[in-house]
């Protein structure tokens, strides 16, 4: 048996994000029939055939305000039923910046997608969860998060409101068995991003960790065990998938 037999997860950010490509993957090996979404229909297309007849994939810009809604319905129509949420798409493509350089049309753009399209997602899931008698709600935050990252003002004031907002949805919807949790990752090798990784920059990156850097497989598991039954006591926690950089850096302890 899988660990996700028979819920209905979607996936946000499924499409262009290396992290969210894996959740999508991993759900389906685990048994969840899974929706893939973004803007792009022949990525989307390569994701559902990697998922193994398991996935669909549905195109939707949670930058546009109806997106969220029509995702949500397109996946009962599809599947029946939504049990799992998975928000972990981001805006990538508007510049950010220290708070005094960033135009007020950046922040907009990015909280849009960051902030404002997961509270229209969840505003969207928690009726059809209920409806299911349980669900869960995983929002894939940052360390930025929690501690300041330079040139960041706006993603990390949208993480720390994505943090926020999980524990508000665990306190309002517990008694209808919706649970809402954060996996907060460490540095994530990426193939696009670090697939010329000097040996001076990996050296610093993995002196920020006490085991080793993280991959995509990394989080997605965190994301499984929040999304399964197995975590059925858990609500409204924040789950440093970090290689202990959250506990402290491992060249302060050479």
């Amino acid at each position: 048996m899988g660990r996700l037999d028979g819920e209905v997860a979607l996936v946000t950010g499924s499409t262009t994000s290396e992290i969210g490509t894996e959740i999508a993957r991993l759900f389906a090996a685990e048994g969840a029939s899974v929706v893939v979404t973004g803007r792009n229909a022949e990525r989307g297309a390569a994701v559902v055939e990697s998922c193994q007849g398991r996935a669909a994939f549905i195109a939707a810009d949670l930058s546009e305000a109806e997106a969220a809604s029509h995702l949500v319905d397109a996946t009962v129509e599809r599947f029946g039923s939504l049990t799992v949420l998975v928000n972990n798409a981001v805006n990538t493509s508007t510049k950010d910046g220290p708070v005094a350089d960033v135009a007020d049309e950046a922040w907009t753009r990015i909280l849009e997608v960051d902030v404002v399209a997961v509270a229209r997602l969840c505003r969207a899931a928690i009726p059809v969860m209920a409806g299911a008698g349980h669900g869960s709600i995983v929002n894939i935050s940052s360390r930025a998060g929690q501690r300041g990252s330079p040139g960041y003002a706006v993603y990390a004031a949208s993480k720390g409101a994505l943090d926020a907002l999980t524990r508000s949805i665990a306190v309002d919807y517990a008694k209808q068995g919706i649970r809402c949790n954060t996996v907060s990752p460490g540095y994530i090798l990426s193939e696009r991003r670090d697939a010329d990784l000097s040996d001076e920059r990996r050296e610093r990156l993995e002196a920020m960790h006490l085991t080793r850097l993280g991959e995509p497989r990394d989080v997605a598991y965190g994301a499984l065990y929040l999304a399964s039954r197995e975590s059925e006591f858990v609500t409204g926690i924040l789950l440093p998938v970090d290689g202990g950089s959250s506990t402290a850096r491992a060249r302060t302890l050479g």
